[in-house]
């Protein structure tokens, strides 16, 4: 697979007037529910008083976030690398690089990551952690 943009974004930073974070230094976490699903929390809630978090999310070859529901966040996804399916408001949207999907808080979804796996930019309003 080809994901350099993905090692891009992995070895990237966040820039603000007083300060930097270098993702290289921030560590990967195994997601909570969803096996062969890794996330690296670029902005959490603590940074931003709960409006809002950025997370990188890589998920396995043929891994699955299985059927879940945000009631209170809005999510976006940004397709980074990869390929797979995303099931939003029971709808499946093809996903690859260069795909921009939004999930409406309260809707049921799933992403789904075909054999080469699937590399995301996920954002979330306000923040999910």
């Amino acid at each position: 697979m080809s994901n350099e943009l993905f090692k891009a974004f992995d070895n990237g930073s966040l820039r603000l007037p007083a300060s930097s974070t270098e993702f290289a230094n921030l560590p990967w976490a195994k997601h909570p529910v969803f096996e062969g699903v890794e996330l690296k929390h670029i902005v959490t809630a603590k940074d931003t008083a709960g409006q809002f978090s950025y997370h990188l999310v890589r998920i396995a070859p043929g891994r699955s976030i299985r059927n879940h529901i945000h009631e209170t966040q809005s999510e976006t996804h940004e397709v980074i690398a990869g390929s797979g399916i995303c099931i939003n408001e029971g709808v499946s949207i093809p996903y690859a690089p260069g795909v921009i999907s939004i999930l409406p808080a309260g809707v049921p979804h799933e992403v789904n990551a075909d054999s080469d796996g699937l590399f995301l930019f996920a954002k979330f309003m306000p923040a999910l952690c």
